[in-house]
């Protein structure tokens, strides 16, 4: 039976160096004596050592994505300087502020050092590690060029994962702008316009058409506005739940994703953009290239590509060319074909579906900037409009107060 060793834990220290100097920090261990041992082969006497406690909410931030990609340049960088695969885990381990990221690559090296192969290891993490990064870093470990996959794969994760940060900062701005809209105008129904009608009762005359409506909406809010918060959070919790449950629910999403002006567009740039960074890594790796369609059939992120991707393997497994295939499909831009029939034909299929990807990566970079510019006006004169309507229709029955008296 294998003795599971022990957790490794976050230590502050004080002591004093050979020097005499007082000096303080933070180190790495698995127990208190292990510490000192560390700090002696330093040169400092420990006059203090403490253990430091995970935080209650979970023991460190979650890991993303961009913490991934971030693990894999610095794999990549270390093994390209040189340095040993279980002394890189090591590094790393060392130089992370997440807790939780110290853990995951602890574990891997633990996983290795046991005598697994790093993508055996990374495949027993698949909350992390999807299927297309396993299969890289297998290719690169039978290649016997582990580094330059990793190189690969790095520029892959922090090229997606920037192309979702540009999509996400495009989506919400407006977003946040128009709930604190609906927030100051719930406010004013509630707070504001009660204190109006409070005025307008003693006019002794009939309420302008729109004051009214206003007032209704207020009264309604004021009485119901407790269903109305948990019809909003029903419905969100409905969405999501049908979102996580069902397939076809996502697909219709996905198809109506597209189908929005100006926002249909971005997503659909980035899809082709998506689609061919995860081709070209894959098949510069030396993965075969049906092989590779099954990675970048889900790599996509939506389902609408994801089916002409499924095509598009099974029309390449049959013989026909990448570009004819993707052309059948009547879901690729013209650009994508015509620069992808040069790359068959020039044997630098790689190459050119990478110049693809960074063409429509500038591209949704240059959307995305000029959504943002648009956004600001639109959204500006739509809080005006909310919120100036309010106003305005608290005061109509005051301008005709002349009339009235």
């Amino acid at each position: 039976m294998a003795i599971k060793p022990d957790k490794i834990h976050n230590f502050s220290w004080e002591g004093v160096d050979r020097k005499g100097t007082k000096v303080a920090g933070e180190i790495k261990g698995h127990n208190i004596a292990t510490v000192k041992a560390l700090l002696r082969k330093q040169g400092v006497a420990s006059t203090k050592i403490r253990k430091k406690t995970d935080s209650i909410f979970g023991g460190g931030k979650k890991i993303k994505p961009i913490d991934i990609a971030l693990f894999t340049r610095q794999m990549s960088t270390m093994m390209k300087a040189g340095v040993p695969l279980l002394q890189s885990f090591d590094i790393i381990s060392e130089g992370s502020e997440n807790v939780r990221m110290t853990k995951l690559v602890n574990d891997i090296k633990q996983d290795v050092a046991a005598g697994n192969s790093f993508a055996i290891s990374l495949r027993k993490k698949p909350e992390y590690f999807d299927e297309l990064y396993c299969n890289l870093v297998d290719a690169g470990e039978q290649a016997g060029a582990l580094e330059a996959l990793l190189e690969r794969v790095a520029t892959y994760k922090e090229k997606t994962e920037l192309l979702k940060a540009k999509i996400k900062k495009a989506m919400t701005y407006p977003i946040a702008v128009l709930l604190v809209a609906a927030v100051v105008s719930s406010i004013l129904l509630i707070k504001v316009v009660p204190q109006f009608q409070s005025v307008f009762a003693g006019f002794g005359a009939e309420l302008p058409a729109f004051t009214q409506m206003v007032i209704g909406l207020s009264e309604a809010l004021q009485n119901w506005w407790l269903i109305f918060l948990a019809g909003i959070f029903a419905a969100i919790f409905l969405f999501k739940n049908a979102h996580k449950r069902s397939q076809k629910f996502r697909d219709a999403i996905d198809r109506l994703l597209l189908k929005i002006p100006v926002v249909g567009k971005l997503i659909y740039k980035s899809a082709i953009a998506r689609y061919a960074r995860t081709l070209s890594t894959t098949f510069a790796a030396g993965v075969p290239l049906v092989e590779a369609l099954d990675s970048v059939a889900g790599a996509t992120g939506n389902v609408v590509f994801k089916n002409a991707v499924n095509r598009i393997k099974a029309d390449v497994s049959t013989g026909m060319q990448l570009n004819f295939s993707m052309r059948s499909t009547g879901v690729f831009p013209t650009l994508a074909i015509q620069m992808t029939a040069i790359g068959e034909e020039s044997g630098a299929l790689d190459d050119m579906l990478d110049r693809v990807a960074t063409i429509y990566e500038a591209e949704v970079d240059n959307m995305v900037d000029s959504l943002t510019s648009l956004m600001e006006p639109m959204i500006m004169a739509v809080l005006g409009v909310v919120v100036g309507g309010l106003v305005i229709a608290m005061y109509l029955p005051i301008f005709q107060l002349g009339s009235v008296v």
